[in-house]
């Protein structure tokens, strides 16, 4: 079954005969919805990020702060298996432990202050198309990855511009990476340097 471009399995996210995903004003319109929910979470990405650690209980709080006004379910890991474009997402059973694996590297000197902009540049493409492929929430991926990357860079005093962002093709090298193919991607990080 396909649901907002993903393919789900037994998907409980969803409304019943729908590919709308439930949500907190209960509309089974995926358009609306799709709406919605882009509104809410700019209006709360342009406050203030939750500050933490840096690690998975840090990146759930920044999923929950972007998405809590949508989902009663923001902030946690999803249950459900997923794929987009045919291929497959961590499955949920393996979410946590691959989470506390990846986000140990932002504990390393890649990811602190004084890092070069090239060695950041490199680990951030990394740390990035690996979270994607965890792909650990239902929905707001996407959002939830740049909004922390976004804090992972002033951190290592590596500030980026989100706002420069150029959909498609960020889109297209986060596809990529998919595959371990993280130039494009390193090159659109690049791209939104200060």
């Amino acid at each position: 079954m396909t649901l907002g471009g993903y393919d789900a399995f037994n998907d409980p996210y969803s409304y019943k005969g729908s590919n709308c995903l439930k949500n907190r004003l209960g509309l089974r319109d995926p358009g609306l919805l799709q709406d919605f929910e882009l509104e809410m979470s700019s209006l709360r990405a342009a406050e203030p990020l939750p500050m933490g650690r840096f690690g998975p209980a840090h990146y759930r709080r920044v999923h929950w702060h972007l998405f809590r006004d949508v989902y009663t379910w923001a902030g946690r890991y999803r249950t459900v298996r997923t794929a987009k474009g045919g291929n497959p997402f961590c499955f949920p059973e393996y979410i946590g432990p691959q989470m506390a694996l990846l986000f140990a590297r932002l504990q390393t000197a890649s990811f602190l202050p004084g890092v070069g902009g090239e060695k950041f540049l490199t680990e951030a493409a990394g740390f990035l198309g690996e979270l994607n492929a965890i792909h650990p929430f239902r929905e707001g991926n996407g959002r939830a990855q740049l909004a922390f990357l976004h804090l992972v860079a002033l951190r290592a005093d590596h500030p980026l511009r989100l706002e420069w962002i150029k959909p498609q093709t960020f889109l297209t090298a986060m596809i990529q990476s998919f595959d371990g193919h993280l130039a494009a991607l390193r090159e659109e990080i690049a791209a939104l340097r200060r």
